[in-house]
């Protein structure tokens, strides 16, 4: 069954973001990928040339409203409407309180939460009009835990968190569905992110102790979610290797 889906991917240059992409226009949908870096973006369109469902590119920054709102209008001229918008862009520059990253910190909250409050601002008018769409939001199993070196990390996920169950709370008499998906250790290249030397050695010291997700298992969450019956809703998906211990 062809998936006859429109769905607006953010971060989908490399990662979660390219891998949902695969997976979905494999499937049928059309998909407007968008991130900062448009080489990459062109380069992901020119490899799923041959899916079963159409791509286009705009290079976005989500910490624009201005950028999203014309992220949506480009989706909506192109496939004339959105039925998916997936807010999985983010960072993770972990690092200790103490090193005091403020520009870090502060770029973590733009990305992390104002980009997700603008991909839901982008398109809440269209998907309203139409009393039908689905907002997917990327959080982390570290918004149900606080470890050391992600204080702030942890602080934008669990916002994440609320953001998108207070969203399923006022949205409740609405056709709108919502899911946050909290992947565990995925193998990306998030920690390419981290700048703070403590935290690199510690993780080059202790490695890591169990296989991590691939991307594409992600993706395939991600699908799960999108392809359910219309009555049904999947607020949340944690997802963890299978020998992660919490």
């Amino acid at each position: 069954m062809t998936l006859n889906k429109t769905v607006i991917i953010t971060g989908a240059s490399s990662g979660i973001g390219e891998a949902a992409a695969r997976k979905l226009t494999q499937e049928g949908a059309n998909v407007v990928l968008a991130a900062r870096s448009i080489n990459k973006l062109k380069q992901l369109q020119s490899e799923l040339i041959n899916n079963k469902g159409e791509v286009i590119v705009r290079q976005t920054d989500v910490t624009s409203l201005d950028e999203m709102k014309q992220l949506a209008a480009f989706a909506i001229e192109s496939f004339g409407k959105i039925d998916v918008m997936f807010n999985n862009a983010g960072l993770m520059p972990l690092s200790y309180m103490k090193n005091t990253k403020v520009d870090e910190w502060n770029r973590m909250i733009d990305v992390n939460i104002k980009g997700v409050l603008n991909g839901f601002a982008a398109v809440c008018n269209h998907m309203l009009a139409r009393n039908q769409g689905h907002i997917i939001t990327t959080s982390s199993d570290a918004a149900h835990k606080v470890f050391v070196g992600s204080a702030v990390y942890s602080a934008t996920k669990h916002a994440v968190s609320a953001i998108m169950k207070g969203l399923k709370l006022e949205m409740a008499r609405t056709d709108l569905r919502f899911t946050a998906i909290s992947p565990g250790a995925v193998a990306t290249d998030l920690t390419n992110t981290i700048t703070d030397e403590n935290i690199l050695k510690n993780m080059n010291e202790e490695g890591m102790p169990f296989e991590p997700l691939k991307s594409e298992d992600v993706a395939e969450v991600v699908y799960y979610a999108v392809t359910q019956p219309a009555n049904v809703d999947v607020n949340e998906i944690v997802v963890r290797p299978v020998h992660q211990d919490g």
